[in-house]
């Protein structure tokens, strides 16, 4: 098995199995790991039904929800104990085309972390609100400025991690979730020294669901940048003094 493609689930019972079948149709070595947080519609139970017939999928219950960032933890983890030379990660709901992932694990044999960019050719969203996209838009923008990453799209959730980025980083040390958790892991590989490059890809909104988006998520983000920030400029005073 050359890749894991890590899926977090809450309430994704009508888009699961699809997008799982989705997958295994394009034949590139990839095992499938559903991390689901006890969701009340039963997509966990649609998941098992899914491992049962096909070797490729596992799944992950975890007791409830925990968030997104500590579902792609737990689900990096489990990824790291496989062979897997390839963890990509995407969302259950079809705003991420898997048929992109053939492109991921092309560009992949040229960087370390692979992120698929709504911006890198202008702005490649469909279905969103003129006030969502701003938002997205301008807090890329806002992000870059203050962490220094060069990057067009530091938020999206669709990216391709080289298995010696994940095993470098400290996973447990990473706190954050939502679009703040995407910002970290971005930053952590730069520090590192990996390189990371960008593909485009189409966003499409939700088929089927709600979003999960929420103030607090925001919130945490906009605070996620200036602690990287300063945590970057301490790091450096440090080096320099010793």
């Amino acid at each position: 098995m050359k890749v894991m493609v890590v899926i977090p689930t809450y309430n994704e019972r009508d888009n699961i199995e699809r997008l799982t079948d989705d997958i295994i149709a394009l034949d590139v070595d990839a095992g499938i790991l559903i991390v689901d947080d006890n969701s009340p519609d039963g997509t966990g139970d649609i998941a098992d039904e899914i491992a049962k017939r096909h070797k490729e999928v596992h799944v992950l219950h975890r007791e409830g929800k925990q968030g997104l960032g500590s579902a792609y933890r737990a689900g990096f983890k489990y990824a790291l104990g496989t062979k897997a030379e390839y963890i990509v990660q995407m969302d259950a709901d079809f705003s991420h085309n898997p048929a992109s992932i053939i492109d991921f694990l092309a560009m992949a044999k040229e960087a370390d972390v692979v992120v698929g960019s709504r911006y890198l050719n202008g702005v490649s969203v469909v279905n969103w609100p003129i006030r969502r996209l701003m938002l997205s838009y301008f807090a890329n923008m806002y992000t870059r400025v203050i962490t220094g990453l060069k990057i067009t799209d530091c938020t999206g959730g669709f990216k391709c991690f080289n298995r010696k980025v994940l095993e470098a980083i400290d996973l447990d040390s990473i706190r954050s979730d939502g679009y703040s958790f995407q910002i970290e892991m971005n930053h952590r590989a730069t520090e590192l020294g990996f390189a990371i490059a960008e593909i485009p890809i189409i966003f499409i909104d939700r088929h089927a669901g709600s979003s999960k988006m929420s103030k607090k998520i925001v919130r945490e983000a906009v605070l996620m940048v200036w602690r990287l920030r300063i945590g970057a400029i301490c790091r450096n005073i440090f080096r320099k003094k010793y």
